[in-house]
């Protein structure tokens, strides 16, 4: 039975996350921080394509520009990506920015984390502390020897207290590391320490293929745990596949019911039709669907209806041919050639409630 971890509820800008809230998809921006226009162009993209959080980093004053400019081109929330410098953060509340990510460890003294706690407080602006593997604290380093998960877990709460000690607690924690199993133990840690949102991903998980496969395999093992209320997949590629790819991640755990499940075998010498090219027009044609379904390619006729039964609706081949079924009930037969188009006319005409 999946039982959620209880987290404290967490507001940016107009999306909530944390408590009973869906998990939430986030992706950041890839192109020059200092070009608004292109920063603008690639943030309504990914919110068409479903990102409910984007973030963007901000590397000097110049790039709060760009921060103003986002507020103004979409309508999910903008994170300001910060690093070192107090005075961008300051700067990026007063652009608006829904949420600041900025470790306070690493700003300086303390009244520079008194100032961002301040300003974030008056703005009811969360601060997203960020631990990376690759940036501890000399001290924790040292102490622990290497970036073990029990280092990445003491270095976030270090900064927690540091926003703590001037009032400040509204906050979420991100640690991650490029090792799966360092990051999964780390954030079973701090989940068992304190009830903040956390903010998971495995950072520098790679390219397409085998980021999909590492993040997977890491958040995956999380969200099954109850732990995680944001997600991120981070792969050196095109930021619009994070956010699909977060999609299936959580579809396949059943905990977002956007769009499609599929379902298709992975063929064996009964297959007659072309069924993973079937399969993959599938995809292509049913990918802006937001039905909540599950669709079936099945590659036999005679087991497909039987092995797919839970599926809302799918196709089973035969000889040049195949069945168009419903709930394992069987509706018609039909050429090879028409059995893409028939299921679709199906799904779109279909109402499955």
């Amino acid at each position: 039975m999946y039982n959620r971890r209880k987290s404290k509820q967490v507001k940016i800008g107009n999306i909530s996350i944390g408590g009973d809230n869906p998990i939430a998809v986030q992706s950041m921006l890839n192109v020059s921080a200092h070009d608004a226009e292109k920063c603008a162009e690639q943030a309504l993209k990914l919110q068409k394509a479903g990102c409910e959080i984007i973030r963007t980093a901000v590397p000097d004053l110049d790039c709060v520009r760009t921060v103003y400019k986002l507020k103004e081109s979409v309508d999910i929330p903008v994170v300001a990506d910060i690093h070192f410098d107090y005075r961008i953060a300051l700067e990026c509340a007063e652009a608006g920015a829904d949420k600041i990510r900025i470790n306070p460890g690493n700003i300086g003294s303390d009244d520079r984390v008194k100032a961002v706690a301040d300003k974030c407080g008056q703005k009811n602006i969360p601060i997203r502390i960020g631990v990376n593997s690759g940036s501890l604290e000399k001290e924790i380093l040292a102490k622990h020897g290497s970036p073990t998960p029990e280092a990445l877990a003491e270095s976030a709460m270090y900064h927690v207290s540091l926003l703590n000690k001037f009032d400040f607690d509204n906050i979420v924690i991100s640690l991650k590391s490029s090792d799966v199993r360092k990051s999964f133990e780390a954030y079973k840690i701090v989940a068992d320490m304190c009830d903040y949102p956390l903010h998971i991903g495995i950072t520098e998980a790679g390219t397409e293929r085998m980021g999909i496969i590492k993040s997977s395999a890491g958040l995956g093992a999380l969200l099954l745990n109850g732990i995680g209320d944001t997600i991120r997949i981070s792969l050196t590629a095109d930021p619009e596949k994070e956010v699909h790819a977060a999609y299936d991640l959580l579809k396949a755990l059943d905990l977002r019911n956007k769009g499609i499940r599929f379902v298709s075998c992975p063929t064996c010498g009964r297959t007659k039709i072309d069924l993973i090219k079937i399969a993959s027009e599938a995809e292509k044609r049913l990918k802006s669907c937001d039905k909540d379904i599950t669709v079936a390619i099945m590659g036999c006729a005679v087991n497909g209806p039987g092995e797919a039964r839970e599926a809302d609706i799918g196709i089973a081949g035969g000889e040049k041919c195949g069945l168009i079924f419903r709930k394992g009930e069987i509706l018609r037969k039909v050429p090879e050639d028409k059995l893409l188009d028939e299921l679709i006319y199906e799904i779109e005409n279909t109402d499955f409630s």
